[in-house]
């Protein structure tokens, strides 16, 4: 593997490779201001320069807010830009490190920013270069990851509505400085780069130099290792396409069909299925439980498994799978529908009443004044039959315990007279002579928002 010699030329070569149009497209530095992505952005602007119509250039630049010298960066950032005609704009950014490290954090916060900010078809390019994947691939075999994580960043990825990038992946940190120093540009030096607490410093600081000094190209061969690996995740990925067909119901997985796979082949469909939702992994204790015992259990148990950012609970022959549940609501709500036909539960769903001229129900029949609440015990529905308990008939709807302590029962004075948009009391039933007909519908929406950024 031959490091190139950066430059506008080699780089406009690379931009064609990864799929950026010859003319027209939009482009968007993340420009940090250090070394390697002011290389890029030079580059960049000279490209622009050369053919105003092959591209337009955009930059955005986020402050962590993590030093005490993130506002002057971000000042320096906007001259830059500035002397080489970008536009560019500054995003704040707050990191929550409760629970993780800091620099889990500020990639999460950093990249939920840039994917926010990014246009519909634009291509997002960073600046991560090959040393930076040598470092990857090493703290991902460090920490035990598997085929996906060994393969590392990848040169393209989809990203919200638009396209990121890492043209630099082939390119070494000397070739950056020489360039940046060849053009007289000037950069801005983070100083937690030197801090040996983070991970990835003390590799680049006091291991990286010992292995390079031995195997001198030693980056270049653990790229050609973390690209292979990405073939391999390719392979797997289709086998786990394949399955997922089989196995799919829904945002579900049917448990007959994923303990017809081989231990290996179950494996590799429950990643894909998490990754699929946007879930983070599980590590490899919960796997072979979620896997395992989890599939194997009786099948009128209910079981589930946590951890940071997700769980997967099993119901009904399914596998259904969250970032997390919110708390299920209590009490009860007042409903004025005359005045509001939407009503939003928080941690449950939304509640709309729609006028329908096929619609089941006769609005001049409905009370103005309505009480939302949810299940107490005890409850019973008025049926042309006679009365029955709530809990007998929840036992015909199918619904999963989570959603059963999430649906709405709607009062009057008191009485129960509708069970979200699945039952409804025969008193307020439209029949050929009403004049005005609707319908109630019940939208779920109990899943927690997704805290951690998906791996890109």
């Amino acid at each position: 593997m031959v490091v190139p010699v950066f430059g506008p030329a080699w780089l406009q070569r690379q931009l064609t490779d990864l799929g950026v149009p010859a003319r027209g497209a939009q482009l968007c530095i993340a420009f940090s201001g250090g070394l390697d992505s002011s290389a890029l952005l030079h580059a960049l602007a000279q490209l622009r320069s050369a053919k105003p119509a092959r591209f337009a250039l955009r930059a955005l630049h986020i402050d962590h807010q993590l030093q005490s010298a993130s506002a002057q960066w971000a000042a320096q950032a906007r001259v830059v830009a500035r002397q080489q005609r970008v536009p560019l704009e500054v995003i704040t950014v707050r990191v929550d490190s409760r629970g993780r490290s800091v620099e889990a954090a500020a990639r999460d916060a950093r990249y939920a920013a840039l994917t926010g900010a990014l246009h519909a078809g634009e291509f997002l390019l960073t600046a991560q270069h090959l040393d930076d994947q040598f470092e990857t691939v090493l703290l991902q075999l460090l920490r035990g990851a598997g085929v996906a994580g060994l393969a590392a960043m990848p040169a393209r990825a989809n990203l919200a509505r638009g396209v990121l990038l890492r043209p630099l992946l082939p390119v070494s940190r000397a070739a950056l400085r020489a360039y940046v120093e060849a053009q007289r540009l000037t950069w801005c030096e983070d100083d937690s780069n030197a801090d040996p607490r983070f991970d990835r410093n003390f590799l680049r600081l006091q291991v990286l130099p010992s292995l390079l000094q031995r195997w001198p190209a030693a980056a270049q061969t653990v790229a050609r290792s973390a690209s292979l690996m990405a073939e391999a995740q390719e392979l797997l990925t289709v086998t786990a396409e394949r399955d997922w067909r089989t196995a799919v119901d829904g945002a579900a997985l049917r448990v007959s069909a994923l303990r017809a796979l081989s231990p290996a082949a179950r494996a590799n469909l429950l990643r894909y299925w998490l990754r699929q939702r946007g879930l983070p992994l599980p590590d490899q204790a919960r796997l072979r439980e979620l896997a395992g015992p989890l599939l194997a259990a009786r099948g009128d148990s209910q079981p589930h498994i946590r951890w940071p950012g997700a769980e997967v609970h099993r119901f009904d022959g399914r596998l259904h799978a969250f970032s997390g549940l919110m708390p299920a609501p209590t009490g009860s709500i007042d409903w004025s529908w005359l005045r509001r036909r939407t009503l939003i539960v928080p941690g449950a769903g939304i509640l709309r009443l729609r006028e329908d001229p096929h619609g089941t129900l006769d609005l001049s029949r409905l009370p103005r004044r309505l009480q939302l609440g949810f299940r107490g015990g005890g409850e019973r529905l008025a049926g042309a039959r006679g009365h029955h308990t709530l809990k007998e008939w929840l036992r015909t709807q199918r619904l999963a315990p989570w959603e059963r302590t999430r649906l709405p029962l709607i009062h009057a004075d008191g009485r129960l007279i509708a069970v979200a948009d699945r039952w409804y009391s025969p008193a307020l039933a439209a029949t050929e002579t009403s004049r005005r007909r609707a319908r109630l519908e019940w939208i779920w929406s109990y899943e927690a928002p997704t805290v951690t950024a998906e791996t890109l």
